[in-house]
């Protein structure tokens, strides 16, 4: 379903001044931490998120992770990344998006078709 224009141009950061000041917040917490948005998905709530970080490859399942463990420190701490490490992060780089939609979308191919889901879907 495809959302109407005015809402993709509310929500787009490029024609939108108060999507753009969000965009650049969200941004600046995340670097404080070293994160990236992606990071922030939790397998736990939608499956669809845990067999796509399932199907990525091994170092950057471990670099997701330990960019989470670094944030935790940090946040147990009360401190924030260095500035210069600051300046080298990339909080909206993504990793996961193509094999997500790739993920949702044999999902609806095999509901289309009638067959069983791969997994269950539960609330944890």
């Amino acid at each position: 379903m495809a959302s109407p224009s005015w809402l993709q141009a509310l929500l787009n950061p490029n024609k939108n001044w108060f999507a753009k000041q969000h965009m650049k917040t969200v941004s600046q917490r995340l670097r404080n931490y070293g994160l990236r948005f992606e990071d922030l998905y939790d397998p736990k709530e939608d499956l669809d998120i845990k067999e796509a970080l399932d199907r990525l490859p091994r170092e950057i399942v471990d670099a997701r992770n330990q960019r989470l463990k670094r944030a935790m420190d940090l946040s147990m701490k009360h401190e924030y990344l260095p500035q210069d490490l600051q300046a080298l992060q990339t909080p909206f780089r993504s990793y996961l998006k193509d094999m997500l939609a790739l993920v949702k979308k044999e999902r609806a191919e095999r509901e289309a078709l009638g067959a069983l889901p791969l997994y269950q879907r539960t609330i944890p």
